[in-house]
């Protein structure tokens, strides 16, 4: 494969501008974007997870965009071997591929390898489940501190998905999560450039809370609707739907759950720009602010 050949990936905390910035360096490069989302992937999810428009996916080709169903299951190997095939076939044709998204494990997954975890119990697996649609937030976070504190001080303690996931490799394997990261890098046959979105904090959070307002004009509550008899389902444990979902339970007012979206959605922008300031910021990295 040619030298030049390169991977450019686009990271940052959500409403950073990805997305803008990525369709203009595929535009300027004849090229595809590959998402690097763990929710955009999802045919079934569209406003919550803010899924470029009709538009935008015409005026580029994307991938792992509307890929799969919440019925599958999708995890950062999922995603590796998906990237990894696509960036393979764009190559073919042209010399740059873009990838862009704030999924940050599935980013490392893409560009260092992962390892691969054992099959989990699928019967702990419900369990975890069951028990987190009974209990709530505080019962999956006592439970990860009790059986997993490495996840509990390095993960995502706020992403339920992600919770129950390394509670349920925990239980299954006696492993945590973070025990099946790979800490060798595995070679890319491709340069791989970095771009990191960075913009003031104070920023950022107005265009979260402002997003999160055009959501629900956009038909959030709507879309959450339709998807609320299947809120078992991982794939719907997460921002932007699982409140709305307390809210048709009538544990917590309409008004409550916006303030919650908004509240959660700059949680886990804090938490994308420390795991990205960490992983992915070093001497090759172009920051570049879009303010």
């Amino acid at each position: 494969m040619p030298e030049q050949q390169s991977v450019i990936i686009v990271g940052g905390p959500t409403a950073s501008g990805k997305t803008g910035l990525a369709v203009a360096l595929a535009k300027g490069h004849h090229t595809s974007i590959i998402s690097a989302d763990s929710r955009q992937c999802y045919k079934e999810l569209n406003i919550g997870v803010a899924r470029p428009s009709k538009e935008i996916l015409a005026e580029v080709p994307h991938y792992f965009i509307g890929s799969h169903s919440i019925h599958e299951a999708v995890n950062a190997n999922t995603f590796e071997s998906y990237a990894l095939n696509a960036v393979a076939g764009i190559l073919k044709k042209h010399d740059t591929v873009i990838v862009a998204g704030g999924t940050g494990l599935y980013i490392r997954a893409f560009t260092e390898g992962l390892d691969e975890i054992p099959q989990v119990d699928k019967a702990v697996e419900t369990m975890v489940r069951n028990q987190y649609l009974e209990n709530g937030m505080e019962w999956l976070e006592n439970e990860l501190r009790h059986n997993d504190p490495l996840f509990a001080e390095k993960g995502e303690m706020k992403n339920p998905q992600r919770m129950m996931r390394a509670l349920t490799v925990k239980l299954s394997t006696g492993q945590s999560l973070f025990k099946y990261h790979s800490s060798a890098k595995i070679p890319r046959p491709f340069q791989l450039q970095k771009i990191y979105i960075d913009i003031p904090r104070t920023i950022l959070y107005e265009r979260i809370n402002k997003r999160v307002d055009e959501m629900m004009n956009a038909g959030l509550m709507e879309e959450a609707r339709t998807l609320f008899p299947l809120r078992h389902i991982n794939a719907l444990q997460t921002v932007g739907y699982s409140e709305l979902f307390e809210y048709f339970e009538n544990k917590i007012s309409l008004e409550r759950a916006v303030e919650l979206i908004k509240q959660n959605t700059r949680h886990y922008a804090k938490r994308q720009e420390t795991w990205f300031r960490k992983y992915f910021v070093d001497e090759h990295t172009m920051i570049k602010s879009l303010v």
